[in-house]
C-alpha cells in the first residue's frame, strides 16, 4: 500500500526514488522534504541557504538532487544545485549557479544611461526560465524607477522546457514589465541576435519601440519545418531570417554587430530627454 503524501500547497517539484521507497518534494518555501512512500510519513526536511524556491528534483542512489533559484547579496537571482543525503537529510554538497542565461547591469550608451540586459545562448540555449524572467523584469522595473531607457539583446531558443509552466509564466511577466515602460513613455530598444526564437520572441523581444536585428539572424517562433507542416505550405526562401523580417516590417533595421553601439546611441539621442523631469520624447 502506498499512502498519500502530505505534501501541502506550493509544491513545484516531486521525485520518487527508482526503488519506489522514498519521495522528495520541494516548492515555494525552498524546503526539500523526504517521505517514506509506504508509510507516508516525513523522514526529514532540509532548508539551507541554497534556495529561495525548489523547481527541480531527482532521487538517485540514496541522494536527492535539488535545484532552484536564490537571491544573492547583490540581488541577482542565480540557480543553485544541492545534493542531499536521502537518509539523513544533510547536504553533502551544493554548487552556486551562474548568472543564468542573461546578464543585466547599468550602462551608458552615447551619453544616455540605460538598463542593459544581454542574453547568453551558451547557457542552455539562452532559454528563459524563472531566473531569466525575473532578471529581465527587474531590469525593466529599474529602468522605470530611474527613468532610463531599457536595452535588451536577445539570443534564445525560447522558454526553458525543463521548468514547465513556471517558464511559460515568464512570458506574461516580462511583457507586463516592458508594457509599463511604454505607458511611462520610456524607450525600449530590442536587439535580436542569432537566434531569437520561441517564447522569448513571443514576449518581450518583439515589443521594443525600436527592434534591431543582426544580419542573418534566425528570428521566428517555431522551426521552419514545423511551421511549414502546420500551415501545409512551402515557406519562401530566407523565411525567418533578419533580412526577410525587415522586408515584411517585423524589424526596423538590420545592423552589423560592429555598428550596433553607434546605432543604438543615435536612436537614444533621438529619444532625447525633454526636460528636468526626465521625460523622453516618445
Amino acid at each position: 500500500e502506498v499512502r498519500k503524501l502530505p505534501v501541502g500547497r506550493g509544491i513545484y517539484a516531486i521525485a520518487i526514488s527508482p526503488d519506489g521507497r522514498m519521495a522528495a518534494t520541494g516548492g515555494a518555501e525552498g524546503v526539500v522534504r523526504v517521505f517514506h512512500m509506504q508509510e507516508g510519513k516525513e523522514l526529514h526536511s532540509y532548508r539551507g541557504h541554497a534556495f529561495g524556491a525548489v523547481y527541480a528534483l531527482a532521487v538517485s542512489g540514496g541522494t536527492v538532487y535539488a535545484s532552484g533559484p536564490f537571491t544573492s547579496i547583490g540581488g541577482q537571482p542565480r540557480n543553485n544545485v544541492a545534493a542531499l543525503d536521502a537518509t539523513t537529510g544533510l547536504a553533502t554538497s551544493w554548487a552556486p549557479g551562474a548568472n543564468d542565461a542573461v546578464l543585466c547591469g547599468t550602462a551608458i550608451i552615447g551619453g544616455a544611461p540605460v538598463e542593459l540586459a544581454v542574453m547568453d545562448f551558451d547557457f542552455i540555449g539562452g532559454s528563459m526560465g524563472s531566473v531569466v524572467g525575473e532578471k529581465i523584469t527587474r531590469a525593466a522595473e529599474r529602468a522605470l524607477a530611474e527613468r532610463k531607457a531599457l536595452v535588451i539583446v536577445a539570443a534564445s531558443g525560447g522558454a526553458r522546457m525543463q521548468e514547465g509552466t513556471i517558464a511559460l509564466m515568464q512570458l506574461a511577466k516580462t511583457v507586463a514589465a516592458v508594457s509599463r515602460l511604454d505607458e511611462a513613455g520610456l524607450p525600449f530598444v530590442s536587439v535580436l541576435a542569432d537566434p531569437t526564437t520561441g517564447g522569448v520572441l513571443a514576449s518581450f523581444a518583439s515589443l521594443g519601440d525600436l527592434v534591431l536585428a543582426e544580419p542573418g539572424a534566425l528570428i521566428g517562433f517555431s522551426g521552419a519545418r514545423v511551421t511549414s507542416e502546420t500551415i501545409g505550405e512551402k515557406l519562401p526562401k530566407g523565411y525567418q531570417r533578419a533580412e526577410f523580417q525587415l522586408q515584411h516590417g517585423f524589424v526596423d533595421q538590420v545592423v552589423p554587430r560592429a555598428q550596433l553601439k553607434e546605432r543604438i546611441a543615435f536612436f537614444l539621442n533621438a529619444f532625447r530627454i525633454a526636460g528636468q523631469d526626465m521625460r523622453w520624447s516618445l
